[in-house]
């Protein structure tokens, strides 16, 4: 028997008990694994990680209506930036680097026909804002 820590002693690793199927357990003994049953586990681990990879790629309709809905007021946001910086005499630059940046995000499909009108106008006053400055620093 070892003892490794504050764990107690280790059993060996022929007489250690089987772990139940859902745990977590780490090989014991080297650290390189060998041989057809090593090379089988290793692809299982690669396909569940692709597998949570495609799900995670998926976009359901609420995280888009999420996304869509914090880059409207966001660009909102950028919009009252650029209002008070106007109203107080100030030339704006940062708030209009920041509406600029705001207005490139791209926009997810969504097929809410309220949403969309209104995320169509919020942009619309955003490129309103932004042709604006161009044209005055022209």
């Amino acid at each position: 028997m070892k003892v490794t820590g504050p764990g107690g002693p280790m059993m060996p690793a022929a007489s250690r008990p089987a772990r139940a199927a859902g745990g977590f357990s780490v090989p014991s003994g080297s650290t390189s694994a060998t041989g057809p049953a090593a090379a089988a586990g290793a692809a299982g681990g690669v396909a569940g990680l692709s597998g949570l990879m495609a799900l995670q790629g998926v976009d359901d309709p609420l995280e888009r209506r999420r996304r869509n809905i914090r880059r409207g007021s966001g660009l909102l946001d950028r919009l009252d930036e650029l209002k008070l910086a106007l109203l107080s005499g100030a030339d704006g630059q940062t708030a209009l680097q920041g509406l600029s940046r705001a207005a490139a995000e791209a926009r997810a499909e969504d097929d809410t026909p309220g949403l969309t009108a209104l995320l169509d106008q919020i942009d619309l006053r955003a490129a309103v804002e932004l042709a604006k400055a161009q044209r005055r620093a022209a």
